[in-house]
């Protein structure tokens, strides 16, 4: 609804005093409406922009509505009307109103992304003719392949050996990886979940995800505006439940989450996951959750998660070699450091299960963040073994560790480029510099 609907005794355009040119001063607060990535049948969220009268008359539309009409991809509400075409809409001199417009896409047979465009027109008779203003549209599709549950359940099961990697897929509810089958991710697969999502690598499942520097693969959230990219907690996590096993992610970027990967009891004589090369950001609860679990990981930046970078509980053993856990959480207080270390659980009987938590190495890592005391917790139980060992590390609060042994480890602010753009890069002159530890040779 227009403001001018609010402000008593502003009279209205009389049906026959036309406007001159000079008299229609409208601008828009956005001068182009864009919509970022809109996947094919699902639509878009609802976007908004004010359309303002500069001038010093009230101006009452001929006409308001999509150029396009009805074959356009773009709706509208234009002050409250709904309406293809609105007419008789006026604005009060200094007012404005408000525009909501959303977009649905059809699919098509293209494997890139594709420009729908449309505009709306403002359309004002006047002495000698009509003005017209345009708001441009644009939104940018892209056909996918959709994971949705099966009638009656809560999960769709992948087929692995027919994935197609020309487009991206988009997970709702569920999507398994089911049991004695593996999920082969290749550089440049992207993959987009909805609300409550979850990637779930079943009993003697495997996932393999082999990206590249330059094509890392992408797990993300279906909302692609602006405002979303990165917003935590969008979908649920990549789940590597008991007895998946030797499951590789190499290269790829893991964003948005719950939790980013959630990596249960090792079944094996391998890691349960090896992790390599990748960045895993914005996850409203935890970066990684091992739970019994056996990981390696090399190279991996985990950040900005609202309580642990990295948990690693219920026992499990691994290693973790030039890595950076930042914890930068912005949207709450923290209250866990940023890396959980944990040797027992409590059954749900109420019985203490202790689980050992053998051989877990931190080799020349950043352990830093804004949680006030050390960045490590240490939740041991005596009956149960509590090996873990850093080396060459910086860790805030080493100092403070009571159970773990530190090896050539320093305490000072890393000095990374810049948190409030999460880019965890050093700046020259940080004291991380040339500190790690130089491990011994290997014998010939």
């Amino acid at each position: 609804m227009a403001a001018s609907m609010f402000m008593g005794g502003v009279s209205c355009v009389k049906e026959d005093e036309l406007l001159k040119d000079s008299d229609v001063q409208l601008t828009f607060s956005s001068d182009t409406l864009t919509f970022d990535t809109v996947f094919t049948t699902l639509g878009s969220t609802t976007r908004q922009v004010r359309v303002f009268n500069r001038g010093k008359k009230t101006v009452r539309f001929a006409s308001a509505g999509l150029r396009g009409g009805r074959g356009s991809r773009f709706r509208t509400n234009i002050d409250g009307d709904t309406s293809m075409v609105v007419q008789g809409l006026e604005i009060a001199a200094g007012d404005s109103c408000f525009v909501f417009v959303r977009v649905n896409v059809n699919p098509n047979s293209q494997t890139e992304p594709f420009l729908v465009e449309d505009c709306i027109d403002f359309v004002v008779e006047c002495e000698g003719g009509i003005v017209r203003k345009s708001l441009v549209l644009t939104a940018y599709g892209r056909n996918a392949v959709y994971h949705n549950p099966q009638a009656g359940r809560s999960y769709s099961v992948i087929d692995c050996d027919n994935w197609n990697h020309q487009l991206p897929h988009v997970i709702i509810g569920q999507a398994v990886v089911d049991s004695a089958t593996t999920l082969t991710l290749t550089a440049g697969d992207e993959l987009y979940f909805a609300p409550d999502a979850t990637l779930w690598v079943y009993n003697c499942g495997t996932l393999k995800v082999h990206g590249t520097e330059e094509q890392p693969v992408l797990f993300t959230s279906l909302r692609q505006d602006e405002w979303y990219r990165g917003l935590p907690g969008q979908w649920n996590a990549i789940w590597l439940s008991a007895g998946s096993k030797d499951n590789e992610i190499d290269h790829a970027y893991i964003e948005n989450g719950t939790i980013g990967i959630i990596a249960d009891t090792n079944v094996n004589g391998n890691p349960t996951l090896r992790l390599s090369n990748t960045v895993i950001m914005h996850h409203a609860t935890a970066g990684i959750v091992a739970q019994g679990a056996w990981v390696e990981a090399e190279n991996v930046l985990v950040a900005d998660c609202g309580t642990a970078a990295l948990a690693m509980q219920y026992g499990g053993k691994g290693s973790f070699r030039n890595s950076t856990l930042a914890n930068y959480w912005r949207y709450s207080a923290r209250k866990m450091p940023g890396v959980v270390l944990n040797n027992w659980y409590t059954s749900s009987e109420g019985q203490v299960v202790l689980r050992d938590l053998s051989q877990v190495s931190f080799e020349n890592c950043i352990i830093y963040g804004t949680y006030a005391d050390t960045e490590v917790m240490e939740d041991k139980n005596e009956g149960a073994a509590f090996d873990v060992t850093f080396s060459g590390c910086l860790v805030k609060g080493v100092g403070r560790l009571q159970y773990s042994t530190a090896i050539g480890c320093i305490d000072d602010d890393p000095l990374f480029k810049d948190v409030e753009n999460h880019d965890y890069h050093l700046k020259e002159g940080s004291p991380a510099e040339g500190k790690g530890y130089t491990f011994p040779a290997e014998p010939e």
